[in-house]
């Protein structure tokens, strides 16, 4: 029947273990994620507050949070989560008996409600961190703390965190953890730094940092998660959502300060906007979905780690945020009068532009939005703002560590497990410029960081976590597809279009020239005139790019497909060009139109940098060889048509006025454009998710996601045993091993060197070679591959 199911008729042995290893999670749920904050609070509130809320606890039964819920009342357990039929909750919910019903007074519960309460038991009690219907006894400080080094524990761990730890872990009785060994422990740094397998080669963890272009392709997938940038996607086509793609993997790949990374996001330039644009939603949405209370939610998340959707809709259930003060933070973007609105429903006053920590400073509400989005800026990035700093700390910490010192990472208003380590971290920072690669080298570089994995908690809840040492954390869906194709040479062979490698070169100057129709740049107010380059190729370029600006405004075209378009002559924009250009005749054309009231100077400055087979760069640069035309095309869905006749011969521009700040724009556009590091193998990071990718996690980022998911799914576990693309690149993969010539043992031990960092115990070897024999064939290899993948060892980080 299985076999069946998954249109196998004869699994070979291999593909039988596979598919027994996953048969327990074949097993898909009927109903959707219950939402605890919207659907289960409101109800307990509503029918359970007299008797179990608060201060109130009768027969015994506190509903105050998910542990005294499952502690019972003075009879014993009420609720046994996952199985409603055993729980006497549900029961007396439904019970016409009056001694026994609940409520015992007052309005009963409907059928909708009491099936929520049903699917919310299935599903586990999933309950909010850190929420409480009691009162909070916690509130996290704002302003930065440096808290005082405890003694080391031994003259060998002497690190600050070591020192903080030890101290922690002596407090709770807990023990020291081992160093893990080397192997592991490369592993671990490679994968954790820049998300490649380590191979022959040991490395520090100073030289992994400084391959920055590694860092900034693995980095890549965690902030597209939390900036919720992606390739494609909702909103991308009809100008409802704008990518930042350019500008986020520079200020990865030139290690950009954080607190100026969070500045241009949140008073942004034009590359950087896409993420306080947010998604313009097609038709009606809800009033807690405009773009205005969008920007609320996002930068209250990304930056703080505040929930800010639930008092989107009202005052939070789940901490001390009020709508008006999410509203407050929406005005701030606001660019018409904001009103409020609760529960979707229109209330009639106006939000005031205002900053949720006045302690620290104010938004001054009545000056024009980009004064108050810098003002706003400001202030989240203030030496005083210890909340800035202490969330980005936790959420480096949760990436290396497995869990964050805080958690979940978006509930900063839960009580950490450690509050001198995480103040510890989160002034280290600051005091380090702010520079992301040394705190990360800072955690790396620690005995807690190096120790052996511990056993994932038991206790998930914050309240009842202890720390043991670091977690075994599962490959992220870019991981194990870099891992993968790797191991089987299998690389995609180009990046998205929108994806612009390599780092910047400082030294990089245009060296293309200004032209217009004529030398002298004389044109009418709003004349629009058209360029063109016909460039003749003698294969597909492996990459390009193009930088470009025109006096006043242009939009490019290459072979008639729209690449992009500006209006503001000081932005220097550089575009990628990876899949416009191919073999044979190729048109450049771009549309440049003047500005003003009266005749002044116009024209175009444009450079292609194309990266051939050969390994030749070529360069097309705007000079007397182009043509121009008084003609404009004509255009529909993002193209043109081709304009016939009346082509002449286009001219530099001499004794030009744009100078100074321009010409500085366009050198650094210049570096930008480099063609160094394409010979790279092409990372998941850089690609669109396709269907195993988003199997293994990878999400869609019309939301922001801070944690990925952290079982295993049903749809992960078939792809993972039988899916159709993992198949095939390993199928490829094992045809290109079958046809080297290297002995089986050999390739046995290349390949735990490669991904395992270490050589294969006899074992190992013995039982690769049973599934080899002495004359592997592709199938042999194949199966393998599919053996060593896995293992919990190539699926973890330990």
């Amino acid at each position: 029947m299985l076999s069946k199911f998954l249109r196998i008729e004869k699994p070979p042995t291999m593909m039988f273990h596979r598919l027994c290893l996953f048969l327990p999670l074949l097993t898909l749920p009927l109903h959707g994620a219950v939402d605890f904050s919207h659907q289960i609070v409101p109800i307990l509130k509503k029918h359970c507050a007299e008797c179990h809320l608060g201060d109130k606890k009768k027969a015994g039964l506190s509903m105050n949070t998910r542990a005294e819920l499952l502690e019972g009342s003075e009879n014993g357990p009420v609720v046994v989560a996952g199985k409603p039929e055993v729980s006497s909750l549900i029961e007396v919910l439904v019970s016409t008996d009056k001694d026994t019903q609940m409520p015992p007074k007052g309005a009963r519960l409907s059928a909708e409600e009491v099936e929520l309460l049903r699917q919310w038991v299935k599903q586990g009690l999933v309950w909010e961190e850190g929420f409480t219907f009691g009162k909070a006894a916690y509130e996290p400080p704002l302003r930065p703390r440096q808290p005082s080094l405890p003694a080391p524990s031994s003259p060998e761990r002497t690190h600050p965190i070591d020192r903080i730890v030890d101290a922690y872990l002596k407090e709770h009785q807990q023990r020291i953890p081992k160093r893990a060994s080397a192997e592991t422990l490369q592993r671990r740094l490679h994968m954790d730094l820049v998300g490649l397998l380590p191979g022959d080669t040991a490395e520090t963890t100073q030289s992994l940092l400084k391959r920055d272009v590694d860092y900034a392709e693995h980095w890549l997938s965690f902030w597209n998660d939390l900036l919720r940038n992606d390739y494609v996607g909702t909103g991308y086509i009809d100008g409802g959502r704008k990518p930042i793609t350019t500008w986020l993997y520079q200020s990865l790949v030139s290690n950009k300060p954080f607190d100026q990374f969070a500045r241009e996001l949140l008073a942004p330039t034009p590359e950087s906007e896409g993420f306080i644009f947010g998604i313009k939603w097609r038709g009606n949405v809800n009033a807690s979905q405009t773009r205005e209370v969008q920007f609320a939610q996002s930068i209250s998340q990304v930056f703080l780690g505040i929930n800010m959707k639930c008092a989107s809709c009202h005052d939070s259930f789940i901490d001390r945020w009020k709508l008006d003060e999410a509203y407050a933070l929406a005005a701030v973007y606001a660019e018409t009068p904001q009103e409020i609105f609760r529960c979707d429903k229109p209330t009639g006053r106006t939000a005031k532009a205002a900053w949720i920590f006045p302690e620290i400073g104010q938004v001054k509400g009545d000056t024009p939005q980009p004064e108050r989005l810098a003002q706003l800026a400001a202030l989240m990035t203030h030496r005083e703002n210890g909340r800035f700093t202490r969330t980005i700390a936790n959420r480096l910490w949760h990436r290396l560590m497995g869990r964050g010192i805080v958690h979940p990472v978006d509930a900063m208003h839960t009580e950490p497990w450690s509050a001198d380590l995480l103040d510890h971290l989160a002034t280290y920072l600051s005091d380090n410029g702010y520079d992301l690669k040394q705190l990360l080298l800072h955690i790396a570089t620690s005995e807690a960081y190096q120790s052996e994995t511990s056993t994932s908690p038991s206790e998930p809840d914050a309240a009842h976590y202890i720390y043991t040492g670091p977690i075994a954390r599962r490959l992220t869906a870019e991981q194990f597809m870099d891992a993968v194709w790797s191991l089987t040479k299998t690389h995609p062979r180009s990046t998205h279009p929108s994806v612009l490698r390599g780092k910047p070169d400082p030294s990089a100057k245009v060296t293309a020239q200004w032209i217009w129709k004529s030398a002298d740049a004389k044109a009418e107010a709003d004349e629009a005139i058209t360029f063109r380059k016909v460039v003749e190729l003698e294969a597909t370029p492996i990459s390009a790019s193009a930088l470009i600006t025109a006096d006043n405004s242009y939009s490019l075209y290459v072979n008639n497909r729209e690449i992009g378009n500006d209006d503001t002559i000081a932005n220097v924009e550089v575009f990628p060009l990876n899949n416009a250009f191919k073999k044979g005749a190729n048109v450049i054309t771009v549309v440049v139109k003047n500005g003003g009231k009266k005749p002044n100077p116009a024209g175009l400055l444009f450079e292609a940098r194309l990266k051939m087979p050969t390994g030749a760069d070529l360069a097309v640069l705007s000079d007397q060889t182009w043509d121009w035309n008084p003609q404009l095309p004509q255009v529909e869905a993002r193209a043109i048509k081709p304009i016939k006749g009346g082509w002449q011969s286009a001219a530099v521009v001499k004794n030009h006025a744009w100078g100074g700040a321009i010409t500085l724009a366009a050198n650094r556009a210049a570096g930008r454009m480099s063609t160094g590091g394409t010979e790279k193998p092409v990372r998941a990071s850089l690609v669109v998710s396709d269907l195993l990718q988003r199997s293994l996690g990878r999400p869609n980022r019309e939301q922001i996601v801070s944690v990925r998911p952290e079982n295993l799914t049903t749809l992960e576990a078939i792809d993972l045993a039988n899916g159709t693309i993992l198949a095939e690149l390993l199928k490829r993969g094992a045809e290109t091993l079958s046809s080297s010539a290297v002995e089986p043992e050999q390739l046995v031990k290349a390949i735990y060197r490669q991904v395992f960092a270490r050589q294969p115990s006899n074992d190992e070897v013995a039982a690769a070679m049973d599934i080899l024999g002495d004359k592997p064939g592709a199938q042999n290899i194949e199966d393998m591959l599919w053996a060593v993948l896995l293992t919990p060892e190539f699926q973890f980080i330990r």
